[in-house]
């Protein structure tokens, strides 16, 4: 038996932890923590640990399938299914025009090396206005927030937890999560560090999670209140004289000051189930913290004013004088190059077909494609390019838009499993294993709490024959862009890298400024032509060696000869260099934002206590919706249960394991109850992507715990209107106790 071991980042979540792992005969045997990683430093979670059997699942997909006319699938060559995707994609096209293929992007594409470098390709080639993705079921109104305040929707400003005296957290539950918009490894070692220094934590959410534990304070609010309970924090800041001008480079200060003032701490109370003086208290800590961040995420991004809450976390940072410091909140920094926009930020360039909802950051609101599909007429999408992405669990009203699917001309979904949403697929093409793949986080490092550079070669090698993810997105692109798919893969990288080099030596003041692009391109090092582009992106970024003339830079040959990392130091203050607004300032107060504070208000004043609202759960040992077929992160609290308090559960007459009905405006689930005295009274939650044993998929393991999708339940119609994002957390439902479940 030939043992070996090899190390890798973790591509589970966004903590990106360096792993240990140990192969036997080229059998993954044993996963652990890298000791020895510059960032993680041996820090390890259930999911990293499983990766082995992400691996080995017999339910991964090794080979394309496409679709016979029956309705099943068959097994083919990959050179017969890339020629099917051809035909199919092309064909669609030439009869109704570029706009009737649409492109969605899911989760998975910010966790790979070759994912993010072709998707912006792959979307020009298309040249189709019909692009979604996760974003607006997750992230977009903090892209929306950061462009209209800092002119750059992916400068996203981190919390500087290893510096911080004072962490307040909404919406949020890092402990399990491992962070999110935030790469932190080790984030329960982080915020023990942070109490254990004599830091405060605070946590505010309708549910007292893991990190709430954890807490010095837990606040618990009413969902979807966020953005109120944020405004009456700013209003006390401006009331007490405890908000700090933050001077030249900032516009809007005064105008904020107008903007807060009918918000103050006793109006907001009754609409977030928070006492006045707690919000006051919360607002003081904050002023008086020498260092202090406020974090939110998905709870406060996804409801139906996510985009003011985005901007409201920000603006408590500002003006408590906590922004672009250490030990505040700190632009992330990618070690590599990176492609920044062209012009300052701007939504709305075009609209959706049948909504007329506008476009954000070159993509419309995933929640409409449902719409797109099944509304005939000119533009209706007719095929749909799926990559890394669940669409059926993952969306609002996704038992509509399962239904949608079947409906299309074509469908290629690139994707490891045949799962609820790629059992509709005309093809798929299953991407090689993480181990097979070569990683290096070109998304994840840009917002990493400690500038780090690392790169981890395949573990093992491909089988012949066997494509790379990389040449699997090249093919792609080759279709979109009309071009065959029997094409040279290497041609797309090749090209992208002689535009890269041609504007890096022919840029009036740039360092390479004259040198020949050909010979810098001699210069490139890698096995591929994807690793050559990264290197080059690895030299030409703030840390790179600029092809020799920043002696001791970055390159890919460096990274590669040390496989535990380098350390780059904390982040820094560098709010000059990231702004790109069109006043060359921060916007405190961009008329696009501060222009639904009216209907904020009007809902703050028609809220009522009655009735039930749900929000999503997460879950240590789940990853949206790929962790459910693995057995050894099933059982425990990794399960599908409704979540309601002990006070609402007796009232019911409902007790542990009971049957309940949950109703939504969309849908209803029946699914097992599980009193808790960890939520809020009037408040109920599930796990967020479950819902398997639908007939036609493969997952022969979550078949047999498939849980029921939340999304059965949440609204498709409803969005926060600034970022078309949906809406998850304080989703209106009835509920009561039943007897039998209702058919699937």
């Amino acid at each position: 038996m030939l043992e070996r071991t090899a190390t890798r980042v973790c591509p589970l979540c966004e903590a990106t932890c360096g792993l240990s792992i140990t192969l036997s005969d080229e059998v993954v045997t044993r996963v652990k923590g890298n000791r020895d990683d510059v960032f993680s430093k041996g820090y390890l979670c259930p999911k990293g640990a499983s990766l082995g059997r992400f691996d080995s699942d017999p339910d991964r997909l090794t080979a394309p399938l496409v679709r016979r006319p029956d309705g099943g699938f068959d097994e083919v060559g990959w050179a017969e299914a890339f020629a099917a995707v051809e035909r199919g994609l092309r064909g669609v096209t030439e009869r109704y025009g570029k706009d009737a293929v649409a492109l969605y992007m899911g989760n998975p594409v910010i966790h790979t090396l070759a994912l993010p470098l072709y998707m912006l390709v792959l979307r020009e080639r298309l040249g189709t206005r019909n692009v979604y993705s996760s974003t607006t079921l997750d992230t977009m109104p903090k892209s929306v927030a950061c462009g209209w305040m800092y002119g750059d929707p992916l400068a996203f400003p981190l919390p500087d937890i290893d510096r911080t005296d004072h962490l307040l957290v909404l919406g949020a539950n890092p402990m399990e999560s491992n962070g999110s918009l935030w790469t932190v490894a080790d984030m329960p070692g982080r915020l023990k560090a942070l109490r254990a220094r004599g830091g405060r934590l605070v946590v505010v959410d309708p549910r007292r999670t893991r990190t709430a534990d954890l807490a010095d304070e837990h606040v618990p609010i009413r969902p979807g209140t966020d953005a109120l309970l944020l405004l009456g924090i700013a209003h006390t800041l401006f009331e007490e004289g405890l908000a700090k001008d933050p001077g030249p480079g900032f516009a809007g200060f005064d105008e904020l000051a107008v903007q807060v003032k009918g918000f103050a701490a006793e109006d907001v109370a009754d609409a977030c189930g928070i006492p006045a003086g707690t919000v006051r208290t919360l607002a003081r800590e904050l002023a008086a913290a020498p260092t202090a961040a406020v974090y939110g995420r998905l709870g406060t991004c996804t409801t139906e004013f996510g985009t003011l809450t985005s901007w409201l976390v920000d603006v408590v940072n500002i003006i408590t004088g906590n922004f672009d410091r250490p030990g505040g909140v700190l632009f992330g920094e990618a070690p590599h190059a990176t492609r920044r926009p062209a012009e300052p930020f701007r939504t709305g360039r075009w609209h959706s077909r049948v909504r007329a909802l506008p476009e954000t950051n070159g993509e419309l609101p995933t929640a409409t494609l449902a719409d797109e599909i099944e509304t005939p007429g000119e533009g209706q999408v007719r095929a749909l390019l799926c990559i890394a992405g669940n669409l059926v669990l993952a969306s609002p009203q996704g038992e509509r838009l399962d239904r949608a699917l079947p409906g299309l001309d074509f469908m290629v979904c690139v994707d490891p499993y045949l799962n609820e949403t790629t059992r509709h697929a005309s093809v798929i093409l299953p991407p090689p294993s993480a181990l097979e793949s070569p990683h290096y986080d070109v998304v994840l490092a840009g917002r990493s709490v400690r500038r780090n550079a690392r790169f981890s070669p395949p573990v093992r090698a491909l089988a012949p024959g066997r494509p790379s993810e990389a040449e699997i997105l090249a093919r792609l692109v080759l279709i979109a862009s009309g071009k065959s798919a029997a094409g040279d893969p290497d041609s797309v990288d090749e090209a992208l890298t002689d535009l890269t080099l041609r504007a890096a030596a022919g840029r009036p003041g740039a360092p390479l400024r004259g040198r020949e692009p050909a010979a810098l391109k001699r210069e490139l090092t890698g096995d591929n032509a994807l690793e050559r582009r990264l290197d080059l992106m690895l030299r030409l970024g703030p840390a790179g060696d600029l092809f020799g003339k920043r002696p001791g830079g970055l390159n890919l040959a460096l990274l590669k000869e040390t496989p535990n990392g380098i350390d780059l130091g904390p982040l820094r203050p560098r709010r000059e260099e990231v702004v790109m607004t069109a006043s060359g300032l921060v916007e405190l107060c961009p008329p696009a934002i501060t222009g639904d504070l009216p209907r904020l208000d009007a809902r703050m004043r028609e809220l009522d206590a009655g009735g039930f609202v749900l929000i999503s759960r997460r879950q240590l040992k789940s990853v949206n919706s790929w962790s459910h077929n693995i057995a050894t992160l099933s059982g425990g609290t990794n399960r599908c249960s409704l979540e309601i308090s002990t006070e609402d559960a007796g009232r019911l007459g409902v007790t542990a394991g009971d049957l309940v009905r949950v109703r939504g405006r969309a849908g209803e689930v029946v699914v097992p109850a599980e009193p808790t005295d960890r939520l809020r009274a009037g408040v109920l939650s599930l796990p967020y992507g479950w819902g398997h044993g639908r007939r036609g998929s493969r997952l022969a393991h979550a078949a047999t715990q498939p849980g029921v999708s939340m999304n059965a339940l949440t609204d498709s119609s409803v969005v926060d209107p600034l970022s078309g994002t949906a809406v998850f957390n304080g989703v209106p439902v009835h509920v009561e106790r039943t007897e039998a479940e209702t058919e699937r």
